[in-house]
């Protein structure tokens, strides 16, 4: 990395780039859980694109694939026109993700991020019902257009809109509240014509709160929360664009629970290969769009159909990564629970991989987090003062890359709680 290679991201990139300032290198090439930059090093991704990335970089087999797609001239850019490619996609997620699990979903193909999966499912449900409310919850991250910031709890995310944000009302998350009374007062503004809170179209809801902390919510937490929504004709949007595609170790994180959304918005790890995909999952009779109702030019990305179907076909046809998934997530969460013992101030929570360490002294959290990547590891922090090291690993790392990685992260706590 050479001083002339940086400058051009000063000069001509605009400030709001991100984690290139966390991690001030030049990346160059990437495979499995490894990033290598220019000058050679490595980096032990426990980052993996945000949650894009859960079967590592550069996957063989999906590469493969879509080396083989590109080199017999596949259609690339399809808008929403019936291809080859997005026929096989639709057919392997009905008999690989929804058969199996009793789901009997429709699929939309928004524009190819989360936030337009939310756009598109906030805006549905509000055509289904004729009503505008959407009921969000506190420390909620779905994404960063207007719609979707409407239900994202972080102030600073929100304030960035520039405009009011309108037409939701936050309620508290599980554990928001002392005693176990976050729905109890759901319940009570909603049937009390007095509150103040409209009927809602809908509510959205993460499993788990990647940005806002890796807050869990609990199995019964979830399903007494489906069944408020159901009793009350109001639709249960499930936001699984991070949480989703094994993350928590079952496909979809809301399968725990044993309940069924009347929504479901993917994205992220859906095509497999980290390229940009996005699919609205909705119960039959809810699909009430009219044609092109909502429609975007890269909705058609068919090289995304193809990896994505390659990565449903050999990560899902049988429960060997949910296993793996749920028995490496516990390996960190052991790891993680021993420093909470070691050090005081310091918890730990999470659900299969993904995993946060959380630190009464918020700051510290980013004292590890640059630690460890001049150590080789790559972690970020997350929740409202960014208070928590979130891991994110590729859910396909081996024991030993996800052992050289805890104790790197180890190292850099011990670091900076001054352990030597």
């Amino acid at each position: 990395m050479t001083t002339a290679e940086m400058t051009v991201f000063e000069t001509m990139e605009s400030n709001v780039r991100g984690y290139c300032r966390a991690w001030p290198t030049l990346f160059d090439t990437a495979q499995g859980a490894w990033l290598r930059d220019g000058s050679g090093k490595d980096y032990l991704d426990f980052f993996a694109g945000a949650g894009a990335l859960n079967y590592g970089h550069n996957n063989p087999v999906l590469k493969q694939a879509l080396i083989d797609y590109i080199a017999r001239d596949g259609i690339t850019h399809g808008l929403d026109m019936s291809t080859v490619a997005k026929a096989q996609l639709l057919e392997t997620v009905e008999r690989v993700l929804l058969e199996p699990r009793g789901l009997d979903y429709k699929v939309q193909f928004p524009g190819p991020t989360g936030a337009n999966a939310v756009e598109a499912a906030l805006k549905l449900a509000r055509k289904v019902t004729g009503r505008t409310t959407i009921l969000n919850f506190t420390n909620a991250f779905h994404g960063m257009t207007l719609g979707a910031l409407a239900v994202t709890g972080n102030a600073t995310k929100r304030a960035g809109a520039g405009v009011p944000l309108a037409h939701a009302n936050p309620m508290p998350y599980d554990g928001f509240l002392d005693g176990d009374m976050e729905l109890a007062w759901m319940e009570r503004a909603l049937d009390d014509s007095s509150s103040g809170v409209d009927k809602p179209a809908a509510v959205i809801v993460e499993t788990v709160q990647g940005e806002g902390g890796v807050n869990v919510a609990r199995a019964e937490w979830l399903r007494h929360l489906s069944t408020l929504c159901a009793a009350r004709g109001i639709l249960l949007i499930v936001d699984d664009v991070q949480m989703g595609c094994g993350r928590t170790g079952p496909f979809f994180s809301f399968e725990i629970a044993g309940i069924t959304p009347d929504i479901v918005t993917l994205s992220k790890s859906i095509s497999g290969y980290g390229m940009p995909l996005a699919l609205v999952l909705m119960r039959r009779e809810l699909d009430q769009w009219s044609p092109g109702e909502h429609n975007g030019t890269f909705r058609g990305n068919n090289p995304a159909f193809v990896t994505a179907t390659v990565a449903l076909e050999h990560f899902w046809s049988d429960d060997k990564l949910q296993r793996s998934t749920e028995a490496k997530g516990a390996r960190i969460h052991e790891a993680f629970g021993g420093l909470a013992e070691d050090h005081d101030g310091i918890s730990t929570r999470g659900r299969g991989m993904v995993q946060g360490l959380v630190f009464a002294e918020p700051s510290q959290a980013s004292k590890v987090c640059r630690i460890a990547f001049e150590n080789g590891l790559l972690v970020e922090t997350s929740g409202a003062e960014d208070e928590v090291v979130k891991l994110l690993p590729p859910l396909t790392l081996t024991d030993d890359e996800l052992e050289h990685g805890l104790n790197i992260l180890t190292g850099a706590v011990h670091n900076v709680r001054g352990v030597h």
